[in-house]
C-alpha cells in the first residue's frame, strides 16, 4: 500500500512487520492476497486506500490507482490513467505505473502505452485475463 518493501521475518506486533492484505474490506470479493504492513493494513480499515501518484509524475487528471487495479484484474481490457503535455512525461509514467502494478495486482500482465492525441500524451494501461 506504501510501496516500501514488506519484510516477512519482521515481528507481526510491529507496525512495518508483515499482515495479509485483500485490498479490499468486502469480505464477498474474489481478491488475491498479499503481504502489506501491518499499520498500513490497519490504517486501511479506517480510510479509503489511496496509492498516490508520485509528486515527481507530471500528470493531468490521474486515475484512482486502486479503483484502475480493481477494473483491470477484475474483466482485464484497457483503461486511460492520465495525461501528460510532453511524451517524455507519459513515458516516465507509464514506466512507473508498469512497475507499480506488478506489485498492486500481482499475477495479472499490465502493460502501458503512450498514445498521442489532441495536444498530449495519453497513459494507458492494457491487462490480460487470468
Amino acid at each position: 500500500m506504501c510501496d516500501e518493501p514488506v519484510d516477512p521475518d519482521e515481528s507481526v506486533n510491529d507496525p512495518r512487520g508483515p499482515s495479509v492484505d485483500s485490498r479490499t474490506a468486502d469480505r464477498k470479493a474474489k481478491v488475491v492476497e498479499r503481504l502489506a504492513h501491518r499499520g498500513c493494513n490497519s490504517r486501511k480499515g479506517a480510510v479509503k486506500v489511496v496509492v498516490a501518484w508520485p509528486e515527481r509524475l507530471y500528470v493531468v487528471e490521474p486515475a484512482p490507482l486502486i479503483a484502475v487495479a480493481q477494473r483491470l484484474e477484475r474483466k482485464g481490457g484497457r483503461e486511460m490513467v492520465g495525461r501528460c503535455p510532453t511524451k517524455r512525461d507519459a513515458q516516465e509514467a507509464a514506466d512507473w505505473l508498469v512497475d507499480r502494478f506488478s506489485r498492486l495486482v500481482p499475477g495479472v500482465p499490465v502493460t502501458a502505452d503512450v498514445e498521442a492525441g489532441g495536444g498530449q500524451f495519453l497513459v494507458i494501461l492494457t491487462a490480460g485475463r487470468r
